[in-house]
């Protein structure tokens, strides 16, 4: 999948594309379940029930099946069921965000996790590496549902060609 993507990127490259602003990306899994319980540990934890957010700071750890997380802060959105907090929404991160799947890991300045839709926006200085390559842009939209995700903004790429045909 990744040659596909790395020859795709290549291409429109070739043809006059290198000032490309996105690139489409393969990330995650698609047997990504969303349903799966959230786990979340950090140094301390502040809880507003008058707006309905959790917020945990200083070596924060979020864990979900195969995904993992990690930033200086997270802000817990809960989803509202008349007027009651049901669930986990989306979660905020920010101050040095890293998110981790089975194959791939990112880095970039903050990250919103929707729980409820399954995809995560990375954005600022982001850094997608899968094995010995890597890319880079501003910003990185992943939907961990069907494993797609879309780089965008001054795309870089840097890949390790196989010995393979």
């Amino acid at each position: 999948m990744f040659k596909v993507i790395v020859f795709a990127l290549m291409t429109s490259l070739m043809s006059g594309g290198a000032l490309a602003q996105s690139a489409n990306i393969a990330l995650g899994t698609s047997a990504f379940d969303r349903t799966q319980q959230v786990e979340v540990s950090a140094d301390e934890l502040s809880i507003d029930q008058s707006n309905g957010q959790a917020v945990f700071a200083g070596n924060v750890l979020v864990v979900q099946g195969e995904v993992r997380m990690s930033a200086g802060r997270v802000a817990v959105i809960y989803a509202q069921s008349d007027g009651a907090a049901n669930g986990i929404s989306s979660l905020q991160a920010t101050g040095g965000v890293t998110f981790v799947t089975a194959n791939d890991a990112v880095e970039a300045s903050e990250a919103t996790y929707s729980v409820e839709q399954g995809t995560v926006q990375l954005s600022g200085n982001v850094i997608l590496t899968q094995g010995q390559n890597a890319i880079s842009g501003d910003k990185l939209n992943v939907d961990l549902n069907s494993g797609q995700g879309r780089m965008e903004g001054r795309v870089r790429t840097i890949f390790t060609p196989s010995g393979d045909n």
